[in-house]
């Protein structure tokens, strides 16, 4: 049976209203000559209304962003009509309201998208297809959506269909100042919770993307690593305490192959064998991103591995090497540090950074080598190592600055 449609948006005075108090935008549903009303949660002052086209007057961003909302909801009503036309289902505006709001149907939540997400990886945690790591950063994420929900919401859960984006921009700076979360971390929490938006929509629980012009924003990070003269004196400390001692070869290890700590912990000695050269090589697949990497093994390496080689850890279980806890071997680089006169915090990113600039790209091993070695799957992060290095371009230049040196210009 055919229906006539009609949509339109109207202000609606708050009961105290005064000149200048902005009034509430409603959305009305106009089916067969029987109407719907419906909040959006939007409002507006009367005298930026324009009441003919249903839409704010201006060209300021937020004038944009509005109105981009009104449109988006008018066009998600529209393909509901027609959805609904199509299925020669009967229509009132009552139902097409309700079908929009989402009370037709189970309502789902955040919560309910967040544990169905964790459920799946913490199980492909088990087959070690994703680091403990990546699973933690998701608990994490969850315990801070249920706490800026109490706290902005009055709610302990949300309903997927009303995220917006009023509630990005919310969370975002509930982290940066109720969490003390610096930008990156707020970033990374948003993108990760972009995953959860994603896998909604791929569901269809929702039909609109929340975060469709929502920008993330990431600062340039300071990314240290050893220099030459750095390495040479960890290579060279002497440390008489066993354990200290340990600590230095573990991290060493790393900075002379370009393995993770999760990598180096599950490297067997069956993952060393011959390369194309004739020397020792690791085969593995990186624990992070299962990507196949091949590294030869540099001579400090090696002697590290010979090491250990008649440890019972080593010789019953065929691991590479004994590593303790990640936990414990950044605590005692604290104080191999101080031994070594080195005033940074270490841990195994900095001894993969040393590995990816000052042990290869500032011996001219080629940028695509060193990425194929750390297991990027994208050179431009390689190329984040290459832009540190003042002393290769130095060095770079050196040649160039030889050449022209004997060149003179007069005018």
């Amino acid at each position: 049976m055919k229906t006539n449609l009609s949509v339109l948006y109207f202000l609606k005075k708050p009961k105290k209203f005064e000149p200048g108090i902005a009034c509430f935008i409603y959305l009305r549903i106009t089916v067969d000559g029987k109407r719907a009303e419906m909040a959006t949660n939007r409002t507006c002052n009367l005298e930026r209304w324009n009441s003919k086209a249903g839409k704010v007057t201006g060209s300021r961003q937020d004038d944009k962003i509005l109105n981009s909302y009104l449109e988006k909801v008018k066009a998600e009503v529209n393909a509901l009509y027609t959805k609904l036309t199509l299925e020669e289902k009967e229509i009132t505006a009552e139902s097409l309201k309700n079908l929009f709001l989402g009370k037709e149907g189970k309502q789902y939540t955040i919560l309910d998208a967040l544990d169905i997400h964790n459920s799946r990886m913490r199980a492909l945690v088990a087959k070690g297809e994703y680091a403990i790591g990546t699973m933690k950063r998701f608990e994490v994420l969850r315990r801070h959506l249920i706490a800026y929900l109490e706290s902005s919401y009055g709610e302990s859960d949300f309903k997927v269909k009303k995220i917006d984006y009023q509630f990005l921009e919310g969370f975002d700076f509930y982290l940066r100042t109720v969490k003390d979360n610096g930008n990156n971390t707020a970033s990374k929490h948003l993108k990760n919770f972009g995953k959860i938006i994603r896998l909604c929509l791929n569901w269809k629980w929702i039909q609109h993307d929340p975060f469709r012009g929502y920008k993330l924003k990431t600062a340039p990070v300071h990314r240290d690593y050893l220099t030459p003269d750095e390495l040479d004196r960890m290579v060279t400390l002497k440390i008489t305490q066993e354990y200290l001692s340990k600590v230095l070869d573990f991290f060493l290890f790393s900075c002379f192959t370009g393995l993770s700590y999760i990598d180096v912990k599950h490297l067997k000695l069956t993952d060393i064998a011959l390369g194309v050269d004739g020397e020792k090589w690791i085969f593995i697949h990186r624990e992070k991103t299962d990507i196949r990497v091949a590294v030869p093994l540099l001579p400090i390496a090696e002697q590290i591995l010979s090491k250990y080689a008649d440890h019972p850890a080593c010789v019953n279980e065929g691991r590479a090497l004994p590593l303790t806890s990640n936990q414990k071997i950044n605590e005692y680089l604290v104080d191999v540090a101080k031994l070594a006169g080195i005033n940074k915090i270490l841990g195994n990113r900095i001894a993969k950074r040393t590995f990816g600039t000052t042990v290869t790209l500032m011996n001219d091993v080629p940028i695509e080598s060193v990425s194929k070695m750390l297991g990027h799957t994208n050179i431009r992060t390689t190329q984040l190592y290459a832009k540190i290095l003042d002393d290769k371009v130095g060095r770079d230049m050196a040649g160039l600055r030889k050449k022209y040196t004997a060149l003179t210009h007069t005018e």
